[in-house]
């Protein structure tokens, strides 16, 4: 089964998502479980928790097609130990949130060195993080998302990401997003089916597929290798068409949300119509 939506608001409360994703016409969808511009929200409450549950049952959305988004406030390899402590924290709480909602994934961004301290000691820190979430959590998967490697961010190499999952302690509840137009912007090229069988042959050599989660299929605004992080709609962009076909028709991508973050929002039902038809051609 191919589950396909997009990040839809939670405006209003995270159990309005849903009607949300449902008037797109997506079996997948992705969502902020608390306001990502603020370090502190209200706690959910048990109307909102039990609405959301009560709404994924009606809808036929199980956790697997879930993948809400962390914070990007969150820098869980921050260079300096106070406000670590305090992306530490928010992480946690945003854990026990996706806990409470029955969701089994929470995607995140890895971290940024900020220039204070080197790309293997930021990555060693987020390792350390994760490990300190995932002993005061329960349940919930923390997805790392590549990234496209703009300013100080680490995790736009398949090493980087491998390196943190290494360093983790519980392996089954660690797993990875992928953006295609991160991807690309990092220096991983998609344009025809033979790159985008090789750079999944390289994911699956350097980290395995079998901690592939997620997918957040964008095309890219800016250049191969850019290292620029800018979303652009399905075809409209520098990768093109190929690499969005060929996961539609690919079955190592089964049965994995995958989550449209594409520029026009007004278009994602057209966007999700459109990579439906692909596995009929």
């Amino acid at each position: 089964m191919k589950y396909i939506g997009a990040h839809v608001s939670s405006s209003g409360g995270v159990d309005k998502a849903i009607f949300r994703a449902v008037e797109i016409t997506g079996t997948a969808f992705a969502f902020f479980t608390r306001n990502q511009r603020m370090w502190n929200s209200a706690p959910l409450d048990s109307v909102s928790i039990n609405n959301f549950k009560k709404n994924c049952i009606t809808y036929n959305f199980k956790p697997q097609q879930i993948l809400p988004h962390s914070s990007y406030l969150i820098n869980l390899g921050h260079p300096i130990d106070s406000l670590l402590n305090k992306s530490r924290l928010s992480f946690i709480d945003e854990m026990n949130r996706c806990n409470q909602l029955g969701l089994m994934f929470l995607n995140f961004h890895p971290g940024s060195h900020l220039n204070k301290i080197t790309e293997e000691v930021c990555l060693n820190r987020i390792s350390d993080s994760i490990n300190i979430v995932l002993e005061k959590t329960r349940n919930v998967i923390a997805v790392i998302e590549n990234t496209a490697g703009q300013g100080t961010n680490v995790g736009y190499c398949f090493e980087h990401l491998a390196h943190i999952i290494k360093h983790v302690k519980n392996h089954s509840r660690i797993g990875i997003c992928i953006d295609t137009c991160h991807l690309f912007a990092s220096g991983y090229d998609l344009r025809t089916e033979k790159d985008c069988e090789n750079t999944f042959e390289k994911f699956n050599d350097i980290i395995g597929l079998k901690y592939l989660k997620g997918l957040h299929l964008n095309d890219s605004k800016k250049d191969f290798n850019s290292r620029v992080d800018r979303h652009e709609n399905l075809g409209l962009g520098k990768i093109g068409n190929v690499v969005f076909k060929w996961i539609i028709k690919n079955k190592i991508f089964y049965d994995i949300p995958m989550i449209l973050e594409t520029k026009n929002s007004q278009i994602w039902k057209q966007e999700i119509s459109w990579l439906r038809s692909q596995k009929k051609i």
